[in-house]
């Protein structure tokens, strides 16, 4: 068995807004640079989801638009990978297509 840890270090100005993201694990062997994070983990004493979403200052409507559509179509894989709903997971997906051309991020 392995363990492993994955870092992420922020950068915050003087109101606390986060400037720059960096993350590592010792298996990419380098510090990558990213605008934001979605980190979802669940609290199952609480049976809730804990949530922590951050973006730097520098990350535009655009793409923080493209990054919520992907993560979402995305989050639908793992949905179908862990229950095996096909039938939900093709409604969410189907319903996101059309929200990505509503928030123009798909043709």
């Amino acid at each position: 068995m392995k363990t492993t840890e994955i870092k992420f270090t922020v950068t915050v100005d003087e109101n606390h807004l986060p400037t720059k993201i960096l993350w590592e694990a010792p298996d990419s062997k380098e510090k990558s640079e990213s605008k934001s994070i979605m980190l979802a983990l669940w609290d199952a004493k609480e049976n809730n989801t804990l949530r922590i979403d951050l973006w730097t200052k520098d990350m535009s409507v655009d793409e923080m638009k493209k990054f919520y559509h992907q993560n979402i179509m995305t989050l639908t894989d793992t949905y179908i990978r862990a229950t095996n709903d096909t039938k939900t997971a093709e409604a969410v997906k189907n319903f996101f297509l059309q929200v990505g051309k509503d928030i123009g991020v798909l043709q």
